[in-house]
């Protein structure tokens, strides 16, 4: 079943909290997981599979390195889930 941009925003969010510890509501669409979330590729990675793994997309490596804003990576997975 497709998941809405606000669903996997969401889904996303709770993510990163259980990966970071940031809160939640942190994780807006306009943040950039390196500059603004402080987020850092092992971290990501581990964001990645599980994102992955929750909504049933795959996400190779090589598109991993363009998903920089919160937005990025809620369209992907939004347009990967067919």
């Amino acid at each position: 079943m497709a998941h809405s941009e606000q669903e996997i925003l969401s889904g996303l969010a709770e993510i990163v909290n259980e990966e970071t510890g940031l809160p939640v509501d942190s994780v807006e669409l306009d943040k950039n997981f390196t500059d603004d979330l402080d987020i850092d590729s092992l971290s990501m990675m581990t964001i990645v599979v599980n994102a992955e793994e929750k909504f049933g997309v795959r996400i190779p490596d090589d598109d991993v390195k363009n998903l920089s804003t919160v937005r990025d990576a809620v369209s992907y997975i939004h347009q990967a889930q067919g």
